[in-house]
């Protein structure tokens, strides 16, 4: 069984993909900024791991041993147009869910590279092949985390590193819900932002995504991108036939 630190695992995807793993006998290093609310969980380590912070997440990694796998899953997502986003939310979005990640991969990989063996598991979206109105910030941050991680499978493949994307589609996880919503009084965006739950399609549960993440890493040759669940599957497929000399939209699915 594989030791796997997991970013993010306090509520949500993370903490299923936690639950999911230490069921199937992994040993575990469960994560989050703050590590009490990581108490209940049946894992191996609770560690204090901020991923905005270089000397946490140092600290985190080495206080976490020998690290097989890499599971990246911290984020924050916003609500808001592009035509009025406050840029400091665009750039704390980028902070936590790419330069984080990064981060992260980038403390871990000389160990991996040093033992010839490693994985890294990046939990992105299908936003990151895709885009979705009121939620272009987060799309932004999920395209350039895939760009990174197809980066790191070319430059690290060689020294034995597998790199994997997990790409769920909308989860049901409370991650929408306790997002930040920029709108003003009498905003022209109001109602695109409250058709926003049709525009999404089909959820799938954090548990769905644990199981696609834990047999990604039980994959002895894992694929570069996997779809989490038959709905991002199928919003996948779609994309990839869609022209590409205009804009996509998710709602045009059949679910």
């Amino acid at each position: 069984m594989s030791s796997v630190l997991i970013t993010g695992a306090s509520q949500g995807i993370g903490r299923a993909i936690a639950v999911e793993l230490a069921g199937r006998g992994h040993r575990v290093i469960a994560t989050a900024r703050r590590p009490e609310t990581l108490a209940d969980l049946p894992v191996d380590q609770r560690l204090r791991l901020d991923v905005t912070d270089q000397e946490s997440v140092d600290r985190a990694v080495r206080d976490a041993g020998e690290i097989d796998v890499l599971v990246s899953n911290a984020g924050e997502t916003v609500r808001a147009p592009l035509e009025s986003v406050p840029l400091a939310e665009v750039e704390r979005l980028f902070q936590v869910n790419t330069l984080g990640a990064l981060r992260v991969a980038q403390a871990v990989l000389p160990a991996m590279r040093e033992r010839g063996a490693g994985r890294l598991v990046f939990v992105s979206s299908i936003q990151g092949r895709m885009v979705l109105p009121m939620i272009g910030p987060y799309g932004a941050s999920k395209w350039a985390l895939e760009a990174l991680a197809e980066t790191l499978a070319i430059e690290t493949g060689h020294f034995g590193v597998k790199v994997s994307v997990v790409q769920p589609g909308a989860v049901s996880s409370g991650g929408g819900e306790r997002a930040r919503v920029h709108l003003g009084e009498n905003d022209p965006y109001t109602p695109l932002y409250e058709a926003l739950p049709a525009l999404r399609g089909e959820l799938v549960t954090p548990e769905d995504v644990a199981t696609t993440v834990a047999a990604t890493i039980e994959h002895p040759e894992p694929p570069l991108r996997v779809p989490a669940g038959a709905p991002a599957e199928r919003a996948l497929r779609a994309r990839k036939a869609a022209p590409e000399d205009e804009p996509f939209l998710l709602a045009e699915i059949d679910w």
